[in-house]
């Protein structure tokens, strides 16, 4: 079974989806998020904070695992599958358009998309523009004296209000990840059936066909 993004699919065998590093990327990444917002759960909502206790540590640990949030998709730069991948979430093309009218419309059956449909593009790029924010919010309210000109309030308004969208947005993926079992197995383990691959995501499989016909 194939176990990279970028290998050379057979005619009838399934599809290979995202390689390893990409996975690691996404588990690590996801771990990180999930202690940041288990943390601040637990500095936030009083009935947490009287059952979990140790708040000094809750607070240690959101704050590291803030800052180490950006730090998997940075190393992930260095596989060439997950680079290839950014690319492709950073290109909105013709039958993206075409998909978001279709979900608007709700119109059935299968719609257009690449590898990534338009709307993990954009799930992708708010994710991408809040962790910065969320990252600098933080350092802001850690370091009091890095930007006087900023109050802590400013900074601790804005940071909370973005922290409570992306729990809103996340919990959004999450629902609809688990309503699609094959995508969760594509990120588990790197591939996903043809079937699969042809209804969600036909103009991808259609570039991994003449990827296939250009190599022979």
């Amino acid at each position: 079974m194939p176990s990279t993004a970028g290998s050379t699919p057979r005619p009838d065998g399934p599809l290979p989806r995202f390689s390893r590093a990409e996975r690691l990327v996404h588990r690590v990444t996801a771990g990180l998020l999930l202690l940041c917002a288990g943390t601040a759960a637990c500095l936030y909502l009083p009935p947490l904070a009287q059952l979990v206790g140790r708040r000094h540590l809750m607070v240690v640990v959101h704050e590291w695992s803030g800052l180490l949030l950006p730090v998997p998709v940075l190393l992930g730069l260095t596989s060439r599958a997950f680079r290839a991948d950014l690319r492709r979430l950073n290109r909105f093309a013709p039958y993206d358009r075409q998909w978001l009218r279709a979900v608007r419309r709700g119109t059935p059956g299968p719609r257009p998309a690449g590898k990534f449909n338009a709307g993990q593009k954009l799930y992708a790029g708010w994710i991408a523009g809040a962790v910065p924010i969320m990252l600098a919010t933080g350092l802001l309210m850690w370091f009091t004296g890095l930007l006087p000109v900023i109050p802590r309030a400013s900074a601790l308004f804005v940071h909370d209000l973005t922290a409570l969208a992306i729990a809103i947005v996340v919990l959004g993926h999450l629902r609809l990840a688990y309503r699609d079992p094959e995508a969760r197995r594509g990120m588990r383990t790197g591939v996903v059936t043809r079937a699969w691959a042809r209804r969600n995501h036909p103009q991808w499989v259609e570039e991994l066909t003449h990827v296939r016909e250009d190599r022979r």
